[in-house]
């Protein structure tokens, strides 16, 4: 089975305390991942600030050959007709094939930091999606706080979805925004709307609590087929899934395909290449691409290791 990848170093892996990249930058790293085989690169939220949005005019010149190019935004402003809403207008000026719209699926979100009812909160979803759709978008609809609304209120998280679902959305990407959801609960949940829903299911996990990629695996042996994460693991916070591990995992472990097995020697310098345009060195201890992953020291590892690696190598 194949495993859609998106990587999202350029929007969410930019938002960690020490990542910043100029727009050539960007674009660099948009080239790199096409070249690595990653079917969807987040460039940034054009209706941000003034870098993402020469970031999508000038990619208009990128001539990628794999990757989606796809543009990020919120759902229509409560207060906005969808059709008058400036931060969706620049979302389609962006001119991707791919917009990835993020909405509220966590009841509390909805009361608190939107001051909407429930009802406005599924019009704002369903007409943003729809809109989109209408304008010949593919769309990746982000259920943000996903995870824990579907504790708090499962009955509204998965209503959320059928608003995006209704309106046409091509993916529902289940979100761990806060980071905070346990390997077990991520599973239930996802095989949960996976036995509801038809078409792709993806994941978007955060690291706060060390367990993006493990959550990220686990989803995806629970019935999704859509992964975001970036390189590295960059975000804010304690950052996202660390994509490079997840698409290893994926390919040698589990026996589902991502990039291709010929291209996993691409992953190392992938992630050198994104490290030294942030301007950080990459971590040593990074499973499968830092310099120590593969490294020995201990007396009785180093013997055996010379007499056959798997002794001590789980590759």
């Amino acid at each position: 089975m194949r495993i859609s990848t998106f990587d999202t170093s350029l929007r969410d892996g930019s938002q960690g305390e020490n990542v910043n990249f100029s727009v050539d930058d960007k674009l660099a790293i948009t080239q790199k991942l096409d070249e690595l085989g990653i079917d969807y690169v987040e460039g940034g939220w054009p209706g941000s600030n003034p870098k993402d949005k020469e970031f999508f005019e000038r990619a208009q010149n990128l001539q990628l050959k794999h990757a989606l190019l796809t543009a990020f935004g919120s759902t229509r402003f409560a207060r906005n007709p969808v059709h008058e809403d400036r931060n969706v207008d620049l979302l389609l000026r962006a001119n991707t094939p791919v917009i990835a719209i993020f909405g509220k699926s966590w009841d509390l979100h909805t009361r608190v930091a939107l001051g909407v009812t429930e009802d406005e909160n599924l019009a704002m979803i369903r007409e943003t999606v729809a809109y989109l759709k209408q304008h010949g978008k593919e769309v990746v609809y982000d259920a943000e706080h996903f995870f824990d609304g579907y504790r708090a209120n499962r009955d509204f998280a998965l209503r959320t979805l059928e608003a995006a679902k209704e309106a046409g959305a091509d993916v529902l990407c289940l979100c761990d925004t806060n980071g905070g959801a346990l390997t077990s609960q991520i599973a239930a949940a996802v095989a949960d709307v996976r036995a509801r829903f038809g078409g792709t299911i993806g994941i978007h996990a955060h690291n706060d609590s060390e367990l993006a990629v493990a959550n990220s695996l686990a989803a995806i042996e629970a019935g999704a087929t859509h992964v975001q994460g970036c390189l590295n693991g960059y975000g804010e916070r304690c950052g996202n899934a660390n994509l490079a591990a997840v698409i290893a995992n994926l390919e040698l472990k589990l026996g589902y395909e991502t990039i291709g097995r010929e291209r996993l020697a691409g992953l190392t310098p992938a992630c050198r290449f994104i490290a030294e345009l942030a301007n950080l060195p990459l971590r040593r201890d990074l499973p499968f691409v830092g310099q120590s992953a593969f490294a020995h020291k201990g007396g009785i590892h180093v013997s055996a290791v010379i007499k056959d690696s798997a002794t001590y190598e789980h590759l």
